[in-house]
C-alpha cells in the first residue's frame, strides 16, 4: 500500500475535522524549504540561481518547527535546494516526527547513504528519493553521470535499514511512455514503496524552458503510462487516485494553491511553492492577505500549464471527500486511458505574467546585507522581507 492506512486515517481525520468547522480554505501538506543550496545543477531546476549570500541562508532548526506549529498540516514535504546539506536536519526530522507530522524527506541521494544513520525509521518519515526515470532518463535529467547508480545503492541500503523509502519522479516533453512504464516496474525489484508522479512545472529561470510539458501533452503522456500498467493500477502511487485520472485528463480541476503552502529562506511565499510572487512574514498573513483568485489556470498566464501535485493533490482530495465512491471506481478500476477527455480551463481570459524575481531577490540580499552590517551575519532566515 503506497500510502499507509495510518495515514489516510489522520489525515482524512484531519480533512473531516475542517469540514465540520466550515474552513474553506486550510494547507495539507506543508512545503517546508530550510535553504535552496544544492549539489547538483538540473536543467529543469527553477530553484537554484540565486546569489551566494542566499544560497548560504539556512532555516534554522526553529524556524522550522515554528513553522510546522503555524501551519499545523498532517504532512511536511522537505524540500530544497538538498535539504541533507542542512547540518540539523536530523534534529528537524526528529522534531517533526515527534509532532506526530508525516515527514518526506526529498532528496537527490547524493549524500544519503552517509547520512543514513542520523535517522531512524518510523511510521511517521519517509525518504522521497528524486528518479527522473531509469538511469539513461535521470542522468540526463540531473546533468550528470552516475547520480541514478548511488540513488539507487542509496534506496537498497534505507530498505534494508527498515526504512521506507519513495521516488518523486518528474516527467518532462522528452519522455516515452514505455520506458517511463519499465522504469516504473523496477522500482517494485528495488522495493520501493511508493511513487509520486507530476509533469515538470515550467520555472521560469530555470535553464531549459523547451522540455516543459504543455497540458494537452501532459495528459496524453500519462494516458500512453497508465495505459501500460493496468490503467495505473500496477505502481503503487503516493498520490489520490483522482489526481492520477486528472493527469489522464479525465477530470476538470481548478489548482488549490494553499493546500501547500511553502515556508522558504524568503518567508511564507505567495501563492504556493512553485511561483514566489511575493512573501508573507506569517502563515495567517499568507492565508488571508493573499489575492488568491489572481492564480492559477485561466487566471494567471504562469500558470497555464500547472498540472503539477503540489497544486492539484488538494483539489483531488477535496473532491475524494466529496465523491467516494468516484475516487474508489478510479482506484479499483484503474484510470480510464481511452475516450474523450474531460474540457480543459479555457486561458482566454487570463492576465500577462508579472516578472517580479529579481525585486524579492534585491529585497532580501538588501536585508541580509544589513543585517551583516549590524554585526549579526549568519545562517538563520528570521524574518520575511516586506512585499
Amino acid at each position: 500500500m503506497a500510502i499507509p492506512f495510518l495515514q489516510k486515517a489522520m489525515v482524512g481525520a484531519y480533512v473531516l475535522r475542517k469540514h465540520l468547522a466550515g474552513e474553506k480554505r486550510y494547507p495539507l501538506a506543508l512545503m517546508l524549504e530550510p535553504l535552496f543550496r544544492c549539489n547538483l545543477a538540473c536543467a529543469g531546476c527553477g530553484k537554484i540561481d540565486y546569489p551566494d549570500e542566499i544560497l548560504d541562508q539556512r532555516l534554522s532548526l526553529d524556524d522550522c518547527l515554528g513553522a510546522v506549529d503555524e501551519c499545523g498540516a498532517p504532512v511536511v514535504s522537505i524540500a530544497g535546494g538538498e535539504p541533507l546539506l542542512h547540518r540539523d536536519m536530523p534534529a528537524i526530522v526528529a522534531g517533526i516526527v515527534a509532532r506526530r507530522k508525516f515527514v518526506y524527506l526529498c532528496t537527490n541521494a547524493l549524500l544519503m547513504e552517509k547520512k543514513l544513520d542520523q535517522y531512524r525509521p518510523s511510521r511517521f518519515f519517509v525518504w522521497s528519493v528524486h528518479l527522473d526515470g531509469d538511469e539513461t532518463m535521470h542522468d540526463r535529467s540531473v546533468c550528470q553521470p552516475g547520480v541514478y547508480r548511488r540513488a539507487a545503492a542509496a534506496i537498497r541500503r534505507a530498505k534494508d535499514a527498515g526504512f521506507r523509502v519513495n521516488i518523486n519522479c518528474t516527467l518532462f516533453n522528452d519522455a516515452v511512455p514505455e520506458r517511463v512504464a519499465a522504469f516504473f516496474d523496477t522500482l517494485r525489484a528495488m522495493g520501493v514503496d511508493g511513487i509520486t508522479v507530476s509533469p515538470g512545472y515550467a520555472y521560469e529561470r530555470a535553464p531549459e524552458q523547451q522540455h516543459f510539458l504543455a497540458r494537452e501533452a501532459t495528459r496524453k503522456l500519462f494516458r500512453d503510462i497508465f495505459a501500460r500498467g493496468e490503467g495505473g493500477r500496477r505502481w503503487a502511487f503516493s498520490q489520490s487516485s483522482l489526481f492520477l485520472d486528472f493527469l489522464a485528463g479525465n477530470q476538470t480541476y481548478r489548482c488549490t494553491p494553499w493546500g501547500n503552502p511553502a515556508r522558504t529562506v524568503f518567508g511564507w511565499q505567495r501563492p504556493c511553492y512553485l511561483l514566489g510572487e511575493g512573501y508573507a512574514a506569517t502563515f495567517r498573513e499568507l492565508m488571508e492577505d493573499t489575492d488568491w483568485d489572481a492564480y492559477g489556470t485561466g487566471r494567471y498566464e504562469k500558470c497555464a500549464n500547472c498540472m503539477v501535485h503540489s497544486g492539484y493533490e488538494a483539489s483531488a482530495v477535496l473532491d475524494t471527500m466529496a465523491r467516494p465512491l468516484a475516487a474508489a471506481r478510479v482506484a479499483l478500476q484503474g484510470v480510464r486511458t481511452q475516450g474523450p477527455m474531460a474540457p480543459d480551463i479555457p486561458l482566454a481570459g487570463q492576465r500577462p505574467a508579472e516578472y517580479v524575481h529579481a525585486r524579492h531577490v534585491a529585497i532580501k540580499l538588501d536585508e541580509i546585507r544589513g543585517r551583516n552590517a549590524a554585526g549579526g551575519a549568519g545562517g538563520g532566515s528570521r524574518r520575511a522581507p516586506q512585499r
